[in-house]
C-alpha cells in the first residue's frame, strides 16, 4: 500500500505535474483531441446501456459477434454495459492503432504495451486514470499489485491498467529431453560455454541439415535483458537492472552483450544456426532449443505444440521486474472516451470475475469450453476462439485448463512474489525532447538488428558501423538527455 500511496501523491509533490503533460504535449495533442471529439458520434448506446469498444491484436473468426452478445448479456447484467471487442491483425496492428491514435478514431479501450504506450501518452491519448481508479475501480485498484502500478505510472500519473500474468521477467532455456538423454547434455550449466557445448554436441551427432538452434529475425534471445531500457524502445541505451548509480550506459560496449552476440555468429558459421534465420518471421513449432520468458509447467504446453513428448526448462534469467516487463501488456482508457468510469468498472470485472474471465479466455461454455473436475478445470471443446488472454486480463482467476499440470497459475505468481525490482522501476524515458534523434537512431538500429541477433554479422566488424550510424542520428543526444532525465528523476524521488 505504501508504493500505492506513492504514487498517488506524487503527481502533487511534483508542481504542476498533472497539467504539466498536457502542455508538454504541444499542438499534436490539442488535434487529437479535437479530432477525437467529432469521431464521438462512432460511440454507440443502445436502449440507455453503454456500448464499450475495446480494440485487442488477433485474427477474428466469422460468427463471433452471437459470442460477444452473450458476454455482453453478462456485462450488461453485472454492471450496466455492453462490450465490442475488435481485432487487429498481427502484422498490422502497430501501424493501425497509431493511424487510430493520429485520426482520433474513437474507442473506449485498447490493448497496449510498453513499445507504444509512451508514445501513445505523449500524444495525449489517454485518460488519467490516478484519481479514478481507486474511486471507480477500488476491487482492481486493491488486487493488483502495487509493484504494477509503479511499472506503468508515467511521471507520477496512471495512463493504463497492468495486466497481472507474468508480470516479473524469469527466462528459461528448453531443451528436448529426447536429445538430452541421447547425448548425455549437461543442461544445468546455462551459461553461454554450457549453451555452446551442448549446441555443438547436438549437430555433431545429427548432422548437417540439422540445426539445434532455430531462430528467426524477431526471436528474443534474451541479450539485453540485464538492462532496463527506459521504456525507449531502443535497447541500445539502458541502465543495468541493480546498477545504484543509475548510469545510463551503451548496451553494445557491455562485455556480456558483446559476448552474446559474439557467439551467436560462431553459431552461425558453424551451421547451428539456420541459414535463412535473418530472412524469416515464423519459427516452426518444434525447435531442439529455445528461450522463453516462462515457468517451468508450460514446458509441457510447449511439448504439446511441438509434438514432442517433453522439453527440459532450465531458469537462466530473474525472476526481476522492470517497467519493460510490467508494461508487457497493459489495457489504456481513451482521453476522448464518454465512459471512463464504465470503461473502468469493465477492467475491474474482468480482473475479479472468474466467469467473464473465462469467457474472454475460452468462449462460451457448451460451445468453446466445459467446466470438469467439479469446476476446478476446462476443458477446450474446440481450438478456434480467436481472443488472447494475455491481453485481457488477470490469469489467477482464470480456471486452468485440464490439459496443465496441478499449480500451473501458482508457479507463475510464485515467480512474480520472488522477483526482483529493476533500480530503475518506474522510470519512463520522456522522448519529446529527443524525439527526432530517438526515431533516427532506432531507424539506423533496426537496419543492422535482424542481422546481429541471427548470428549472421560479425559483431566486431558491423557494431563499430552501427555507432558511426547512431551517432551521426543525434545517439550522444539521447545518451546525455536519458542520463538527464534519471539524475532528475532520482533527485525528485
Amino acid at each position: 500500500m505504501k508504493m500505492k500511496k506513492m504514487i498517488q501523491t506524487q503527481g502533487l509533490r511534483t508542481k504542476g505535474l498533472r497539467t504539466q503533460g498536457l502542455r508538454t504535449q504541444g499542438p499534436m495533442c490539442a488535434a487529437v483531441l479535437a479530432i477525437g471529439l467529432l469521431f464521438a458520434a462512432c460511440s454507440s448506446k443502445s436502449d440507455g446501456v453503454p456500448t464499450l469498444i475495446w480494440w485487442q491484436i488477433g485474427s477474428s473468426q466469422a460468427g463471433i459477434g452471437e459470442d460477444l452478445k452473450v458476454i455482453s448479456d453478462y456485462t450488461q447484467e453485472k454492471i450496466g454495459v455492453r462490450v465490442d471487442i475488435k481485432q487487429a491483425g498481427w502484422g498490422d496492428a502497430a501501424q493501425r492503432f497509431v493511424t487510430m491514435i493520429n485520426a482520433g478514431q474513437y474507442f473506449d479501450m485498447l490493448f497496449v504495451d510498453g513499445q507504444s504506450y509512451n508514445r501513445f501518452v505523449g500524444l495525449g491519448a489517454f485518460a488519467d486514470l490516478t484519481e479514478l481508479l481507486p474511486e471507480q475501480a477500488p476491487e482492481l485498484w486493491n488486487y493488483i499489485p502495487p509493484v504494477l502500478w509503479e511499472g506503468v505510472n508515467v511521471r507520477g500519473r496512471i495512463y493504463s491498467v497492468p495486466t497481472y500474468k507474468d508480470s516479473a521477467l524469469t527466462a528459461y532455456q528448453f531443451w528436448d529431453h529426447a536429445l538430452v538423454t541421447k547425448y548425455g547434455l549437461d543442461i544445468s550449466d546455462t551459461s553461454l560455454a554450457g549453451r555452446d557445448r551442448n549446441l555443438r554436441k547436438v549437430k555433431a551427432g545429427e548432422g548437417q541439415r540439422f540445426y539445434p538452434l532455430l531462430l528467426a529475425k524477431s526471436a528474443n534471445n534474451f541479450i539485453f535483458s540485464k538492462y532496463d531500457t527506459l521504456s525507449a524502445d531502443f535497447s541500445v541505451i539502458g541502465v543495468g537492472l541493480d546498477d545504484q548509480d543509475h548510469r545510463v550506459i551503451n548496451t553494445l560496449e557491455q562485455p556480456d552483450v558483446l559476448a552474446t552476440f559474439r557467439q551467436l555468429h560462431q553459431w552461425f558459421e558453424a551451421g547451428i544456426v539456420n541459414p535463412d534465420a535473418n530472412m524469416t518471421d515464423d519459427q516452426p513449432p518444434y525447435k531442439p532449443f529455445f528461450i522463453a520468458q516462462a515457468w517451468p509447467s508450460v514446458a509441457f504446453s510447449y511439448a504439446t505444440s511441438a509434438g514432442i513428448d517433453q522439453y527440459d526448462a532450465v531458469k537462466f534469467f530473474g525472476p526481476s521486474y522492470s517497467t519493460d516487463s510490467i508494461q508487457g501488456s497493459m489495457n489504456a482508457i481513451s482521453r476522448n472516451s464518454k465512459y471512463k468510469n464504465e470503461a473502468l468498472k469493465l477492467l475491474q470485472l474482468v480482473n475479479t470475475d472468474t466467469k467473464l474471465r473465462d469467457m474472454l479466455a475460452y468462449g462460451i461454455e457448451g460451445k468453446h469450453f466445459e467446466y470438469v473436475n467439479d469446476g476446478t478445470a476446462v476443458h477446450r471443446l474446440r481450438t478456434d476462439w480467436p481472443l488472447i488472454n494475455y491481453q485481457e486480463g488477470s490469469y489467477f482467476i482464470e480456471t486452468p485448463e485440464d490439459t496443465v499440470p496441478p499449480g500451473y497459475w501458482q508457479e507463475v505468481a510464485d515467480l512474480n512474489n520472488a522477483a526482483v525490482p529493476s533500480v530503475m522501476l518506474g522510470f519512463m524515458l520522456n522522448l519529446e525532447p529527443i524525439q527526432n534523434e530517438i526515431l533516427n537512431c532506432r531507424s539506423a538500429w533496426q537496419k543492422y538488428f535482424n542481422d546481429l541477433n541471427t548470428g549472421v554479422s560479425d559483431p566486431d566488424v558491423i557494431i563499430p558501423q552501427i555507432m558511426n550510424e547512431l551517432r551521426d542520428a543525434g545517439f550522444d543526444k539521447v545518451l546525455e538527455e536519458a542520463q538527464r532525465q534519471v539524475d532528475e528523476f532520482f533527485i525528485n524521488k
